[in-house]
Formats: structure tokens, sequence, C-alpha cells
């Protein structure tokens, strides 16, 4: 009897090791939880029994999780979340409703789809919102996985520019340029640098929100002289690579736009705004037409080229820029043109009883009936634990005392090989006596 009560103690070291050995394992995994053997005594036992008598050994009675709280360690990812108190992120394995499970492990990324999974491809789970954050249903059955928007808002086309630009007063006709005549249309070349003064760029939007630069070449056509009082400017203005046409009656060339000033610098034409297109630059999703007009401060003046103004009213929808999570559990998307959305809160799901959660692999667990059924709520309320953005939860294995516990293991295993060999030879003893 000796022998298998000592052999029921080497099994029981050895799971003890395996044990501790698995621990030891994964000190690196992100949001691991150790576990502990549990082993009770066994006992033949039967009504008429007496108090007196020996065991028959040890068993396993149970591997224990232990749910205690991990280091944060801190990340440069706000999708790297932890859960700094008591609870789970939930997951699903497909964006349907499919196979839940829970996990503490936040290192969340976004799929070729735009959900947030975590490192096994699984969907987390969020509850909706309103506009502002508020919860708007509770319960598993209102759960959703969470998809982010590439865009928020709408396009619009340009349809107003207003602009305006300081002319320097001693600027020279470019030398290369003879003065723009119907008769000479083609003496301002955008390549050639010395046929023109300055040169401006913006952007335009078409009305699907694609940008297109806007680039207005500017040349001096004169000095005054004589009793020629004012000076002109031609502007040559291209949208994309389609130069737009000051004059839609110009039958062949797009025709540029003739800036008039006085003696004292002050615009004298254009006088009103200028109704301009249609355009069609190349990757257009439609024609531009806009209204461009030059405001009351272009002049002329001794000071330097200068684009004082530009304002135009096309834009495009706003591109999603960044992903945030507040302790909450809210995830808000905002975007390039300023609009921020709510996209749902996180779950934090509670248990009555977590030891009794199964271990699934991938430091994730299933709800059974030992643990009771999930408890869905909000981060930071009603007992749950509040989530940190751009933190990692490390696993709880303390590395000494898995060492100690080795030790022990090792030393109980000794032991009970030790009972062995003494009952090995106790039989050997009796067998070898005589009569």
């Amino acid at each position: 009897m000796s022998f298998y009560t000592s052999l029921s103690g080497l099994k029981a070291s050895q799971t003890d090791l395996a044990v501790i050995s698995n621990n030891i394992a994964n000190v690196g995994t992100t949001a691991f939880k150790r576990s502990d053997t549990e082993f009770s005594d066994l006992v033949s036992s039967s009504p008429l029994q007496s108090a007196g008598i020996a065991g028959q050994g040890t068993r396993l009675r149970g591997i224990a999780q232990q749910f205690t709280q991990g280091g944060l360690e801190a990340s440069e990812r706000s999708l790297d979340l932890a859960i700094s108190g008591q609870g789970f992120f939930m997951t699903r394995a497909s964006s349907s409703n499919a196979q839940v499970s829970y996990t503490r492990n936040g290192a969340f990324s976004v799929d070729a789809n735009r959900f947030l999974v975590d490192s096994a491809g699984a969907y987390l789970q969020v509850l909706p919102t309103d506009s502002s954050g508020t919860v708007t249903a509770t319960g598993i059955s209102a759960t959703r996985s969470v998809q982010l928007p590439l865009t928020s808002g709408t396009s619009q086309a340009t349809q107003n520019i207003n602009l305006a630009v300081t002319f320097p007063s001693a600027a020279d006709v470019p030398s290369t340029r003879s003065v723009y005549t119907a008769t000479n249309p083609y003496a301002f070349d955008r390549n050639d640098a010395n046929s023109y003064n300055q040169s401006t760029t913006t952007t335009v939007y078409d009305a699907s929100g694609t940008a297109f630069p806007m680039t207005t070449y500017y040349t001096r056509e004169n000095i005054p002289s004589g009793a020629t009082t004012t000076t002109s400017w031609t502007a040559h203005t291209f949208i994309g690579d389609t130069e737009i046409s000051y004059d839609n009656s110009a039958a062949t060339q797009p025709a540029p736009l003739t800036l008039t000033f006085d003696a004292s610098g002050a615009m004298t034409a254009p006088s009103s705004a200028m109704t301009i297109g249609p355009v069609a630059p190349n990757g257009a999703s439609a024609p531009l037409t806009f209204d461009l007009s030059y405001g009351a401060s272009t002049k002329q003046s001794s000071a330097p080229f200068t684009l004082t103004s530009f304002d135009q009213d096309g834009f495009a929808a706003g591109a999603l820029d960044n992903v945030s999570v507040g302790s909450d559990g809210l995830v808000v998307a905002t975007f390039s043109n300023g609009d921020s959305q709510a996209l749902g809160k996180i779950i934090v799901a509670t248990f009555a009883n977590p030891e009794g959660l199964r271990q699934l692999g991938d430091s994730k667990w299933g709800a059974t009936g030992v643990s009771g059924e999930p408890i869905i709520n909000e981060a930071n309320s009603n007992g749950t634990g509040q989530i940190q953005s751009g933190a990692l939860e490390q696993a709880n294995v303390d590395i000494t005392e898995e060492l100690v516990a080795l030790i022990q293991a090792q030393r109980n295993f000794s032991a009970n090989a030790k009972a062995i060999e003494a009952a090995n030879t106790m039989t050997q003893t009796i067998v070898q006596l005589r009569t």
C-alpha cells in the first residue's frame, strides 16, 4: 500500500512542477494569470471505521487561477489598453454574434476592415452610445464590434474664391516677355520663370472633396511713362494642369485676367467678381464653376509681392486622424476637419467567481456554470476597473516566488521517491526471511 501512497505523491509533485513551469514560461505573456495547485488527502472511510487509520495518499483537487492585478507597462499606442481593477474585455470570434471570450490582454489593433481586434483577430465589443457618449443600450444582446470610419461629414466643391494681392511697384517687365496682345497669345510660358514675375499656389476642391492645386502666375505688362499713368498685370491661373479662362468667349486659348492699377496703386479693374468655369482638371469628379474676386485690399505699392489673403469655401470630408480611449472606455474618433465621433463604450465584464472561468489560451477565458454569467458594465462603474490607454498589463507571476515553489516541489518529489525506495527495501527484507 505504501507504494501507491508514495506514487500518488510523485504524481502530485509532477503536476505541481508542471503548473510552476507554466507560470515561469509565461512570465512575459501579456495579462497572463498564474495558477496554483491544490491537493487533498485520500482516506478510505466506512461507517464502522475507527478513527486511527493511515491515509492512502494525495489527489489533485484543482488548479486554481489567481486573478490578482498584474503590473502596468506603459506603451506609446493609444489602442494598448489595460484595466486597472476588476473586469475583463469582451471579444467575439467574428464581427457578428459568435463565440464570446474574455481577456485582460488589451493589445488591440485595426484589421483590414477597420475593426478593432485583439492579437488573435477576435473583435472587441462595445456598448452603443449617442453622440455625447451616453450608453443607449445595455446587456450582451446590445454589444457590437467597433469599426473605425474613414471619413466624417460630406465634401463641398469650391464655389467662391476671395483673394487679395500686393503687387510691387518696383517690379520690372520680364525681359523675355513681350506685351500680351490678341495677336501674341503665347508670350507667357509657365515653364519659363523669366516670362512672369511671381506665382502663388493655393488649393481648391471638386464635388467629391478631391483637392487640386490652384497656381496663378503674375506678369507685369508695362511701366507707366508719359501720358500712360496706369499699370497692368496679367494673371494666368491653372487648376491642376488645366488653365482657366477669364473670358469664356475666347475661342482658342484661355484668356488671362488683366489687373489695372492707377497712379496711386489702387486697383481699377476688375471691379467685380468673375464667374469662372466650368473647369475640368484631370481627375476631377465634375467640372468646377466658381466666382472669383480680388478684394479691395489688392493694390500696388512699394512693398514686396504678397498674397495677403485667400479664402475659398470648398472642403473635403474629414479623414480619420486619431482614435482615443477614455478611462470610462469611450472610444472617440477625431477627423482632419475637426469633427469627433463617439464609437461606443468598451465593455468591462465581471464574474461572481472568476476562478471558475475556463482557460482558452492566448490569455482568454470562457464563462462556465461555476464562474456564473458575465455582468456587463461600463468601465469605472459598479465595481469595475477603469481603462488606461497607452498601457498593457503584465503577467502577475513573481519569478522569485515561483523559483522557491520549484525547489519545494523538487524536494517533495525526492521525498516521495525516497519513501518508495524505503518500502522497496522493506519488501526485499521480508522476502529474504527464512523460516
